[in-house]
């Protein structure tokens, strides 16, 4: 289950989920910006940063680490990287803080004796999702956090009851990004499921919400002359591709004239296959890779 590229799409959608999780949350919460951003030289890509406001002048960087494998030099990473990026970026910020957030404690870097200082400091945050309470007590945001890790038994009935509560609850457009966050959620946990189970399971018609037509890639509608079909599948096509150009130009700079045209040539299915993978990359080594083995 791709945990990481789900918390990324929540705090997209939300980024002041972030500071629900903290006791002491910046004043201008509502304002900060959720980003990734490079470092160069050398080069490695930061997917989780919340960038305050500049008009507010010099303010706190808040970097975050969504971690549900076990890394033993986890911290060595995030320490370094968040601090080159600090020192690169002086001038626009006057501190910075991190939050790491993890399933449970089993999954915590086992040797943490060298980071006593930062760790027991009150710039570093850790953040246990199975310590955060009952997920029906919690606010509807953060409870789609602790939706990925309770067990495969229990989180049918609790993502029917956060569908039940985002409907009474929320307004649209929330409701319909909620809606779409939970079933994103639900479908890669049951990926093994055919459609009409997980519909079953949910109780909606997934084939009306984007992700199923995402990840499953179904939901078409019937009834579409053929022509007019293929034409609008190209249109798709055309813009997904597009959009996946400009967040690799984004994050690594000018794109060469072959990755372009590979990318441009690549059918719907795969493209959106690479919008998620491209989460993971860190440099355009890694693109290249999964381009080849396509």
């Amino acid at each position: 289950m791709r945990r990481d590229s789900i918390f990324y799409k929540l705090f997209q959608q939300s980024p002041t989920l972030l500071f629900e999780l903290l006791a002491n949350p910046p004043n201008n919460a509502d304002s900060y910006r959720f980003d990734s951003v490079a470092v160069k030289e050398p080069k490695f890509e930061i997917d989780g940063v919340f960038l305050p406001p500049e008009s507010d002048g010099a303010g706190v960087v808040y970097f975050c680490e969504v971690q549900f494998q076990k890394d033993e030099q986890l911290y060595e990473r995030v320490w370094a990287e968040s601090s080159l990026y600090f020192y690169r970026n002086r001038s626009r910020f006057s501190d910075w803080q991190a939050v790491i957030i993890y399933p449970s404690r089993s999954i915590e870097q086992s040797d943490i004796h060298p980071h006593r200082s930062l760790l027991k400091g009150g710039q570093v945050h850790r953040v246990y999702l199975d310590e955060l309470g009952y997920i029906r007590q919690l606010p509807i945001w953060v409870a789609l956090m602790v939706l990925t890790t309770v067990d495969e038994e229990q989180a049918p009935e609790e993502a029917r009851y956060l569908l039940t509560r985002t409907t009474q609850e929320m307004l649209s457009p929330s409701s319909r990004a909620i809606i779409e966050l939970i079933t994103t959620i639900m479908v890669y946990r049951f990926e093994q499921l055919t459609q009409a189970e997980v519909e079953s399971m949910l109780g909606i018609t997934l084939k009306e919400t984007r992700v199923y037509r995402e990840i499953k890639e179904e939901g078409r509608e019937e009834g579409r002359e053929e022509g007019r079909e293929e034409g609008r599948e190209e249109g798709r096509e055309e813009a997904t591709a597009n959009l996946i150009l400009r967040q690799l130009t984004k994050r690594f700079g000018e794109l060469s004239e072959e990755i372009r045209s590979s990318i441009s040539g690549l059918p719907l299915p795969v493209l959106e296959d690479l919008s998620e993978a491209l989460l993971d990359f860190t440099s355009l080594v890694d693109l290249q890779v999964w381009l080849k083995v396509r």
